[in-house]
């Protein structure tokens, strides 16, 4: 009899029917230990009798599956990975493959004939990972929103080089992106320029969850000992009302954080499909196509149906771009000049409010890059100088003396000139 490798399912199922041979139970018992009909142990325990062990064993073992691909099929499938779909993960190519050439299969399907064709292989994680308690989604959409910026070759050095930040934000209840564009970079006027289009467009979220990174939150000795320092975006969030929650480590906003993985595998790929080679084609893209893709694909149904999206009120929508704008006070000059980013603005002189040497005017500098000056809520009017002012000496008068002046010498014969020299034993006589 040849050798015959076994599962442990068909080892038990060859030691229950030998068991049932030596009559030590009956087919009832051998039928409830296999957990099958008495008339299937009947079959096995003829088939048993007839061939041996190989009756236990399933009978297409070592055959081709009848669903297997048909061979051409197979080699057309890899020749379109190996052409279009190198770098993509199994799941994306499954999607492309179907949406693009109609080939219609299973991930893991994919993922086989990737594996046959070389250009996939399973990475196997070496990392020790920290035990981390789960923390429930929340119950409504709006509730909180996971915000971040992630630095990346997104457009792959097509016409733009060099690394851009996607600013990216996702729903916590539901996993939706609510909004992402790309950046020059995560500082306070694009991040401002971001949560501009989101407010006009969605409203308010009840809070904000995000890192503490240097543009959301003041991390030095100084203002953990003073906590009314705050940096311009906790400043903009207090006025709208909305709370900003940080982060003490990056697995604590995972599900930001899992979307940057996602996105800098799909959307990279995506702007690559496209040709897409600028900033405002990609963001375009991204705004009218992929982040609705995106949310079709991936996003879940809330617990509760509420939003709770606040609406901009009125003022709120009149004042939000002085709101989201960088704010920094100026000191007015004695020729009622201020200098702002090494360029000097003259107040003019017809202004809606007083405007006094030293008063402390407030800047605001827009996300679109204009210059507003603010004193006591008035905007006042100003003109850019082309220079900066140059101080004017006044002119010498005759009568000042100055340092450069030389003053004029004594005759000989005054009093000032007249010396008296005291000898070693002498003393000084006086006349009367």
């Amino acid at each position: 009899m040849p050798h015959l490798i076994m599962s442990a399912k068909e080892l038990d199922r060859h030691d229950v029917i030998q068991r049932l041979l030596r009559k030590e139970f009956n087919g009832t018992r051998a039928a409830s230990l296999l957990r099958v009909s008495v008339r299937q142990v009947r079959r096995l325990k003829k088939a048993f009798c007839a061939i041996g062990a190989k009756a236990l064993i399933h009978g297409n073992r070592g055959k081709q599956s009848n669903r297997r691909l048909k061979e051409e099929e197979r080699s057309r499938m890899q020749a379109l990975v190996v052409k279009h779909y190198l770098d993509f993960t199994p799941t994306f190519a499954a999607e492309k493959l179907r949406e693009k050439h109609g080939i219609d299969h299973d991930p893991k399907t994919i993922a086989s004939v990737m594996v046959s064709a070389g250009v996939w292989q399973k990475k196997k994680s070496h990392v020790k990972e920290t035990h981390r308690a789960w923390r429930p989604r929340r119950s409504s959409f709006g509730e909180l929103v996971q915000f971040d910026g992630s630095y990346h070759h997104w457009l792959e050095d097509r016409g733009v080089t060099g690394e851009m930040c996607l600013l990216a934000a996702i729903d916590d209840a539901t996993g939706a992106v609510t909004s992402a564009c790309l950046a020059e970079h995560e500082g306070v006027l694009p991040v401002f320029s971001f949560w501009q289009e989101y407010l006009l467009r969605l409203g308010k979220p009840r809070a904000i969850y995000m890192d503490k990174f240097s543009t959301y939150k003041m991390n030095s000795a100084v203002a953990k000992d003073n906590p009314d320092l705050k940096t311009q975006f906790q400043r903009a969030m207090d006025e709208l009302h909305i709370e900003p929650i940080f982060a003490n480590s990056p697995q604590a906003k995972g599900r930001v954080e899992r979307l940057f993985r996602t996105l800098q595998d799909r959307l990279v790929k995506e702007l690559r499909l496209r040709n897409i080679a600028t900033v405002e084609e990609a963001n375009r893209f991204i705004k009218d196509e992929f982040i609705a893709d995106f949310n079709q694909r991936f996003a879940v149904h809330p617990a509760s149906a509420a939003n709770l999206h606040t609406s901009l009120t009125a003022n709120e929508r009149k004042q939000l771009p002085s709101i989201l704008a960088r704010q920094e006070q100026r000191l007015v000059h004695n020729d009622y000049t201020i200098a702002i980013h090494k360029d000097w603005y003259q107040i003019l002189g017809s202004q809606s409010v007083a405007v006094c040497k030293g008063d402390q005017v407030i800047v605001h500098e827009y996300t679109d890059g204009s210059i507003h000056l603010r004193l006591r809520g008035k905007e006042l009017a100003y003109a850019l100088l082309p220079d900066r002012p140059k101080k004017t000496k006044p002119a010498k008068q005759p009568w000042i003396l100055t340092s450069t002046t030389s003053r004029p010498k004594p005759r000989p014969d005054h009093p000032w000139n007249r010396s008296i020299h005291f000898g070693a034993r002498q003393t000084m006589k006086t006349h009367n």
